[in-house]
């Protein structure tokens, strides 16, 4: 098992644990948390990490089936209680380091079609630390002989403090039945408001590519070009949930249901051979920095 990994620029740290899902365990600014954060070797769960990777989908696939080119194909069901297949897989298996420093790190996760996704696939994700912020992009690869569906993005849990403030443009937001699978959308112009009594776990579109976070302590802006965005948060959690995605929830299976095309719901339909890949970056500042 890979040890966790620490970067560093300027007075900006980043610990990944390689072995846990190739997960952010934690991420601070000085000594000041920007991320949910635990030092990497105190970390024992990816679902208590800062960040994750999700690949080769993100968010739900309803009630652990995929419906795919005609076919049904049952999922592991890996997120208790729930009964649905969540997040991918990426963040459930340990990733290999290919290259690191002290700013940088490159890791591999290479996949065998199974009863968790039954498409062969191979991934890459970069984290780089540079001034002010982390740079992070994920790739991946289609390994196997016939077209396969991906889906790609990040789920990191942000420090929600008393006083932030949350700001996004959008166009759209899906509705979401009991089950939390989406089912219908609804324009939407996204959020400028405080967190404090935010209760959201949505999927938006046409997003505008910068969602900023700030409170007294810090600024955080989030950027990446992909056009979908879940925030997730309530009253009683002290973080919120920022993920830039690459389609809608539980797209592959609303394809199926309605007819909508890929492109419509984000689904990247990858050859064999093709490759997708998507970057965000995580800016951060001390708040006297942004009002000086």
């Amino acid at each position: 098992m890979s040890t966790p990994l620490t970067l560093r620029h300027g007075p900006l740290r980043c610990d990944i644990c390689p072995a846990l899902g190739g997960s952010i365990a934690g991420m601070w600014l000085q000594d000041l948390p920007v991320m949910r954060s635990t030092p990497g070797t105190e970390l024992r769960s990816v679902r208590e990490s800062g960040s994750f990777p999700l690949v080769p989908f993100s968010n739900r696939i309803g009630y652990g089936t995929l419906a795919w080119s005609g076919t049904d194909h049952p999922l592991v069901k890996n997120f208790d209680p729930e009964p649905h297949t969540i997040h991918g897989i990426g963040w459930e298996r340990p990733w290999a380091v290919l290259e690191s420093t002290d700013s940088y790190a490159l890791l591999s996760l290479e996949h065998k079609a199974d009863a968790a996704w039954p498409f062969d696939f191979d991934c890459s994700q970069v984290f780089k630390l540079e001034d002010g912020a982390l740079d992070m992009s994920l790739s991946v690869t289609n390994q196997g002989h016939t077209p396969a569906p991906v889906g790609l993005g990040w789920h990191p849990y942000f420090v929600k403090r008393p006083d932030a403030e949350v700001q996004f443009a959008a166009t759209g937001r899906w509705e979401m039945a009991a089950d939390k699978l989406p089912t219908h959308r609804e324009p939407h112009a996204g959020l400028d408001q405080a967190t404090a009594a935010l209760t959201v776990d949505h999927c938006f579109d046409g997003w505008g590519g910068v969602l900023t976070l700030r409170d007294s302590l810090l600024q955080v802006t989030v950027r990446s070009a992909l056009s979908r965005l879940v925030v997730f948060t309530t009253p009683q959690r002290d973080n919120i949930a920022v993920e830039p995605v690459s389609h809608v929830n539980n797209a592959l299976n609303l394809m199926a249901a309605t007819g909508a095309s890929a492109d419509s719901l984000g689904v990247v339909v990858l050859q064999p051979g093709a490759s997708f890949s998507c970057s965000m970056r995580i800016e951060v500042c001390a708040a006297q920095e942004v009002q000086a």
